[in-house]
């Protein structure tokens, strides 16, 4: 079950997907976060979808989807979380997570552009699975911490090697305008094995990363917990759980984004992200 969010000539309504179908969530009222990390709350919605209670929304939703959380509020960032990202850097395996942050007000949607900056020019793709805090979560353990997820997104952590190796550390580098497309889709915590997926990236349809989440070196509850015993996640935090191998700087040659180009993001389980990079 996967929950999306859309644009109608009448506002901002929210679906839900079943089995390749959307159903509008509108006599349920606006979820929150707190609603989708519930799982009694999830299934009333499935029972809804199952006793016809939601009518179908035909496929024109798809064509006007938005970041499937209302309101982001900060992103974490795990670096250095897939083993064969370490080894393609010939980087030790860390003992804990690298962490750092992107800017909220980088977040865009699927289907948006990418703005490729004037003053850069490595701009850089990532695939990522999103996780998306449903439950404000502090000393949570990895046990109990899928219990505070609302569900997971894509996310590409869209980045301007340039600025990030010229500052000696990732902020500016990853918090360009448009540099976290998110979505399509919020894929419930119960509906996917967040630690054994299928991750992909293509750019103008060509591979460029492939890897399972597998390959994590921190899982999505060591993660959290990691996480929650430093600092108090906030509903509508997004950890940002780190890129498999294949990314463009560490091409040889390197391989990096310009204008015109498509970006094609994908999880298994949660769908493709696709946006295009354009001009300043």
């Amino acid at each position: 079950m996967q929950f999306v969010r859309f644009a109608t000539d009448g506002g901002v309504r929210w679906g839900v997907s079943v089995d390749d179908r959307t159903y509008a969530l509108d006599r349920f009222g606006e979820p929150s976060l707190e609603d989708l990390a519930t799982p009694g709350y999830r299934r009333r919605v499935r029972r809804a979808v199952e006793t016809g209670e939601l009518p179908e929304i035909d496929g024109s939703a798809d064509e006007d989807l938005l970041v499937p959380i209302p309101s982001v509020e900060q992103i974490v960032c795990v670096g250095l979380n897939y083993y064969d990202h370490a080894e393609e850097q010939d980087e030790e395996i860390p003992d804990t997570p690298m962490l750092f942050a992107k800017s909220p007000s980088s977040v865009t949607g699927p289907d948006a552009p990418i703005v490729h900056p004037e003053d850069v020019e490595q701009v850089d793709y990532e695939v990522e699975l999103g996780v998306v805090i449903g439950r404000t979560a502090c000393d949570v353990s990895a046990d109990e911490a899928e219990e505070y997820v609302a569900g997971y997104t894509v996310v590409n952590d869209v980045s301007a090697r340039d600025a990030q190796f010229e500052d000696g550390q990732f902020f500016r580098g990853k918090s360009y305008d448009t540099f976290a497309p998110m979505g399509p889709a919020l894929t419930a915590p119960d509906a996917i094995d967040a630690n054994d997926a299928a991750v992909e990236l293509r750019v103008n349809g060509e591979v460029k990363q492939e890897s399972s989440t597998a390959e994590f070196i921190f899982d999505v509850g060591e993660t959290i917990e990691f996480l929650s015993h430093r600092m108090t996640l906030q509903p509508g935090t997004v950890i940002s759980t780190g890129t498999p191998g294949g990314v463009g700087i560490f091409r040889d040659p390197p391989e990096l984004l310009s204008p015109g180009d498509t970006v094609e993001a994908e999880v298994e389980g949660i769908g493709t992200l696709e946006n295009h990079v354009v001009e300043q």
